[in-house]
């Protein structure tokens, strides 16, 4: 679960992180209100948004009257901000976030994120903060920084000293980067983070180190003991099929093709993905109801799938091995007689029960196409798609 930036920053300061002030808004009369509390001359007016890139796309905006700062936040409330990292749909901006400006010096890049590789906590930094740290590792990988935190032993000094001077940090500099880093690395281990970044981090012109930006990822699996933070989800930020599927406990993922796929299984759903491509079609999601299935969640599943109308033929690849074949067919049976399908379903079912799953299907009247093994299904699908587009 990702959380927004003024949800970030309030977690960094409650773990002492230095963050300038700000004051969230969802009005362009708020936004100039809040600055207007603020004080000061300069503010930035950002947009709350999940996804990075914000100030390329113009939801980051350098406001040095109240005017400007209710100008900034009209032009960005009630807009879907598009950036690199959101597609071309983009994503709604309900909020805008009006901060303090800054004096910045320099800028750095820094967060702590699981190093899957060695099995540990890595802190990522770099002097080429403010930029698309992706770019940076590609064309110079050696402005790069890394050091990989042992479990038992935690986040060592030496280390935050070694991140520190391959920053060009020196004097008090180096001590507040220090409390800076084991303060990440704290926020990272309670929190359930699965990434804790902030870019930049900021040298200010008085010489001290500040998180200009936050952002923090929690991990889905653990909100059940992160109350407080799973409070914080911004349904509007996310996928709305993505959501509602979420609701029935099944692994989805909106994709751009057309044709819809249902599988148990990530590993077989992955294998149907490529073997669609492999045919020369293009899949419309990845669903993976998952070995423990129910007739409900397969019927939910199968709803879902339809109600995307870029889909123009439907590959249901179960095999049944924990989950029966007969009870998804009468899963499958259930979802179509209710919402009702016009469009080709080819069906492979193998496994537990598969030969009574396939007289359910034969038998419903439903006239899906049975294949025989996947590249069979692949193909028809692919086949079937092309001819009802």
């Amino acid at each position: 679960m990702n959380l927004h930036e003024f949800q970030s920053k309030k977690l960094f300061a409650e773990y002492g992180i230095p963050v300038p002030k700000g004051v969230i808004a969802d009005s362009a009369a708020g936004a100039i209100a809040a600055a207007r509390g603020l004080g000061g001359t300069v503010w930035v007016v950002k947009a709350q948004v999940h996804a990075g890139g914000r100030g390329k796309a113009g939801g980051v905006k350098l406001a040095k009257d109240l005017d400007a700062v209710g100008a900034a936040a009209a032009g960005m409330l009630g807009t879907r901000l598009v950036t690199h990292q959101t597609g071309p749909e983009g994503l709604p901006v309900e909020r805008v976030y009006v901060e303090q400006g800054s004096a910045i010096a320099r800028e750095y890049y820094l967060s702590v994120v699981l190093n899957r590789d060695a099995g540990r906590v890595a802190f990522v930094a770099s002097a080429a903060g403010g930029m698309d740290i992706e770019e940076v590792a590609e064309r110079e990988p050696h402005k790069i920084l890394r050091v990989d935190v042992h479990p038992a032993a935690g986040l060592q000094d030496f280390q935050c000293r070694q991140l520190a001077f391959g920053l060009g940090l020196s004097g008090a500099q180096v001590a507040q980067f220090g409390q800076i880093a084991r303060a990440l690395y704290r926020l990272y281990l309670e929190r359930d983070a699965s990434l804790v970044e902030v870019n930049p981090l900021i040298l200010t012109g008085g010489g001290d180190l500040l998180a200009l930006d936050a952002k923090v990822n929690i991990e889905d699996n653990a909100l059940y003991r992160q109350r407080d933070l799973a409070a914080m989800r911004d349904p509007s930020q996310e996928d709305p099929m993505e959501r509602h599927a979420a609701e029935h406990e099944l692994n989805y993922v909106s994709l751009d093709g057309n044709i819809a796929c249902m599988v148990n299984g990530a590993g077989l759903a992955m294998a149907t993905m490529d073997l669609i491509q492999l045919h020369g079609g293009a899949p419309a999601n990845f669903l993976d109801v998952g070995g423990g299935a129910t007739k409900e969640r397969v019927s939910a599943a199968f709803k879902l799938i339809l109600s995307n109308p870029k889909v123009s033929a439907i590959l249901i690849n179960i095999f049944g091995g924990i989950v029966r074949c007969d009870m998804i067919a009468e899963g499958i049976i259930a979802a179509v007689k209710e919402v009702g399908v016009t469009i080709p379903v080819v069906v492979r079912l193998e496994g537990t029960n598969a030969p009574r799953a396939r007289e359910l299907l034969e038998g419903s009247g439903l006239g899906v196409i049975p294949a025989s093994d996947l590249t069979d299904a692949a193909n028809k699908a692919v086949r079937m798609a092309g001819a009802h587009a």
